[in-house]
């Protein structure tokens, strides 16, 4: 089974914010004066799946939320794990639901894959992946089917075939690594959770016991923070809106900023309930949906 406490659970909250010098003796500080208000909060980043659209429909006030945004000068942006689309995909899709934004309110764990894969000077790869995360990683000069890969890169691919996970398997049978675009387990849908790239890491492992090298996307702090800075913001002054405790929720601790869980998607108030005291995916703020936020 992949570790993916490896990757998203570790280290503990009080030790995290201790490193970012947030902790005065001993103890964090805590946003307990945050609520579903927001205030003093400039700017959010969003989570898609289950957060503000859940398979092909809109949560019931996602619009009414996303205007008042606009109306209260909070800034907003789309920050999603999900790599099954393109930026120019998911810019579309957003345009079809009403959402007005532009390519650059969009951030995937595509973009972090790319920055990771560019710092470790990875060229060629077999990418067991959709046809849109694949241009987008063509478009930057990197291959995703070459036949002397020096990584395996697996994103969400909506796409599978056995075809790809027999070359794939192939290849990583011969000692090349793995890497993938983001660790969730599940993509939520109106039936239920959906197999994403954990559940693939698993199969992977399963058939030729090798784990990745290093996973992308949430809960990697570094997704975020490179926006708040260009943002000019401080940490606390931003806030992530998301529906899972391991990614959404543990990177906004990491990063520093406000965590708001929404119960529309993945998370349940009982998975809550059930950490451990300080726990690294604790929110700040539960609410049922981005309809409760900002007013």
């Amino acid at each position: 089974m992949v570790d993916v406490e490896r990757f998203c659970r570790q280290p503990t909250l009080t030790e995290t914010l201790g490193r970012q010098g947030y902790v005065a003796a001993g103890k964090p500080v805590t946003m307990s004066d945050v609520d579903a208000s927001l205030d003093g909060v400039e700017a959010v980043f969003l989570d898609l799946d289950g957060t503000i659209y859940l398979g092909g429909e809109l949560i019931p006030g996602a619009l009414d939320f996303l205007e008042r945004c606009q109306t209260k000068g909070v800034r907003r942006y789309f920050l999603s794990n999900n790599s099954s689309r393109s930026v120019t995909q998911y810019h579309a899709k957003l345009a079809a639901l009403g959402i007005p934004c532009t390519e650059d309110d969009i951030l995937l764990s595509t973009h972090d894959l790319l920055a990771w894969l560019k710092d470790e000077g990875v060229t060629r790869t077999y990418a067991v992946a959709t046809e849109g995360m694949c241009a987008m990683m063509e478009a930057v000069g990197i291959s995703t089917r070459d036949e002397a890969p020096e990584y395996v890169v697996l994103g969400y691919d909506t796409q599978v075939t056995y075809e790809k996970l027999e070359t794939a398997s192939v290849h990583l049978h011969r000692g090349v690594p793995l890497v993938a675009s983001h660790p969730d387990m599940v993509c939520p849908s109106p039936d239920g959770g959906l197999p994403d790239v954990g559940a693939y890491l698993a199969l992977f492992e399963a058939t030729t016991g090798v784990k990745p090298d290093h996973i992308c996307g949430k809960p990697n702090p570094g997704m975020i923070l490179h926006a708040v800075e260009a943002l000019g913001l401080r940490p606390d002054q931003c806030a992530m809106v998301g529906d899972r405790l391991y990614t959404d929720i543990a990177m906004a601790n990491r990063a520093g900023v406000v965590g708001v869980l929404v119960l529309s998607g993945e998370a349940t108030r009982e998975d809550v309930q059930a950490l451990p005291a300080d726990a690294l995916q604790t929110p700040d703020v539960i609410v049922q949906s981005v309809d409760e936020l900002l007013r």
